[in-house]
């Protein structure tokens, strides 16, 4: 990443992606990039919060990219850090919007005087890039209206052993049923993907949102029980020691500027 520009994404990846992805190109592209932060004298959080909110998202919107989110941990391992979630329609798309970022003279101007601190506004920043499930193509939007305070959200990522496996495990999401059975139980999706480019691979990731931390228990617990979930979870082939290896999680709070919260 080149510290005077801010463009996440490089065009070997983007190169990358494009590869990867040949077999499937309907649905939106997810860029999530976590920012690895330390609590110390630099006050990074508060910098790099001051960055993406006032710098960064709203040449995002300028360019075109959307919607955005950024998120802070409540429950995860390596605190602190910042996760943004940024939607591209396509890799075609994304390449167009670095390219107007690049072009972008106040964003430029903004993000070389950050930069130019001597003070280290991250310790590392992570990127991965995510092709959206067929039958959720684009993010959806929590409704905010009515809502006195933020959701908390739960980011979720399966690894499978293999591309077969990963697949038939994203076959299950969509062609199974195991999506359907979340909305039904109040498991409320805002993104599902397959990782392109990224760590761990091959993975795929998904966000949920819910009213809060008790909300989130009952949810799951209604899930779990459900017996549409208990027939599918059985069904020979979907079961996870045959194409799971490995489940992480998160539980994430939005930042004030997130529009998705």
């Amino acid at each position: 990443m080149k510290r005077r520009t801010f463009l996440p994404a490089t065009g070997a990846a983007l190169a990358a992606a494009g590869s990867a992805s040949a077999a499937s190109s309907k649905g939106a592209i997810f860029e999530l990039c976590r920012y690895q932060l330390r609590s110390n004298a630099d006050n990074q959080t508060q910098r790099v919060s001051d960055f993406l909110s006032k710098i960064y998202f709203p040449a995002l919107a300028r360019a075109g990219a959307g919607p955005t989110g950024c998120f802070a941990p409540v429950i995860a391992e390596q605190s602190p850090f910042y996760l943004t979630v940024v939607s591209y329609p396509s890799l075609a798309a994304m390449e167009a919007i670095q390219e107007k970022l690049a072009a972008d003279k106040e964003y430029q101007k903004e993000s070389t005087s950050f930069f130019a601190s001597p003070a280290l506004p991250y310790v590392r920043m992570e990127s991965s890039l995510l092709r959206a499930f067929n039958t959720m193509p684009a993010i959806e939007v929590p409704s905010t209206e009515g809502r006195q305070s933020p959701r908390i959200f739960e980011l979720r990522t399966y690894e499978s052993n293999h591309p077969a496996t990963l697949a038939k495990k994203i076959q299950m999401f969509e062609e199974g049923g195991e999506i359907a059975i979340f909305r039904k139980t109040g498991l409320q999706p805002v993104f599902f993907g397959r990782m392109i480019v990224g760590p761990n691979m091959p993975n795929l990731t998904y966000l949920l949102a819910f009213d809060d931390l008790a909300a989130r228990e009952k949810n799951w617990r209604t899930f779990v029980n459900h017996p549409e979930w208990q027939k599918l979870r059985v069904q020979p082939g979907y079961s996870d020691a045959e194409i799971v290896s490995n489940i992480s999680n998160s539980i994430l709070r939005p930042l004030p500027f997130s529009a998705i919260r």
